[in-house]
C-alpha cells in the first residue's frame, strides 16, 4: 500500500481566554480528547503537564499526528495547532472544536499545507462548533 505525504497543520493563537480554563491539564486532556475524535482522528496516546504555579501542556499523539495545546493562563493565551496526514481526517474540526470550548475574544490562524513539495500557507475557514 502507497501512503500519501499530503498533510494539512493548522496552528492558532488564541487571546483573552479565561484562567481557570488554561489553568486546568484534565479538563484540556479530557477536551482535547474529544476535538480528536470529533475529527474523526485515531488517539494513540496522550501526555500532559500541570505548571507551577500555573499553566499546561497537552499532547494528544494521533495515528494521523498530533494536536497540542500550550497554555499561558496569566496572559489568557494559549497556543494550539493540530497536524495531520491524509485526506480523511480534517485538523480544522479539532481546532474549531477547540476555539469552542475555549471561546476566546481573539484568534490568530494559518493552515500549512505540507507534503506536496513548496509548503502552501493559507487562511483556514474558522467555523462555529456547537458542542453539545
Amino acid at each position: 500500500m502507497e501512503y500519501s505525504t499530503f498533510g494539512r497543520h493548522v496552528a492558532v493563537d488564541t487571546w483573552g481566554v479565561d484562567f481557570d480554563l488554561l489553568n486546568n491539564a484534565e479538563f484540556l486532556q479530557a477536551q482535547m480528547v474529544e476535538a480528536a475524535e470529533a475529527c474523526g482522528a485515531s488517539v494513540l496516546s496522550v501526555q500532559s503537564k500541570q505548571f507551577e504555579p500555573q499553566g499546561a501542556t497537552v499532547l494528544v499523539l494521533l495515528s494521523e499526528s498530533h494536536l497540542s495545546i500550550h497554555t499561558y493562563p496569566e496572559k489568557g493565551f494559549a497556543a494550539l495547532d493540530c497536524y495531520t496526514c491524509g485526506e480523511t481526517v480534517d485538523p480544522q474540526l479539532a481546532i474549531d472544536y477547540m476555539i469552542a470550548v475555549l471561546k476566546p475574544t481573539t484568534t490568530h490562524a494559518k493552515k500549512l499545507v505540507r507534503g506536496m513539495g513548496e509548503l502552501k500557507v493559507e487562511e483556514p475557514k474558522m467555523q462555529q462548533v456547537e458542542l453539545v
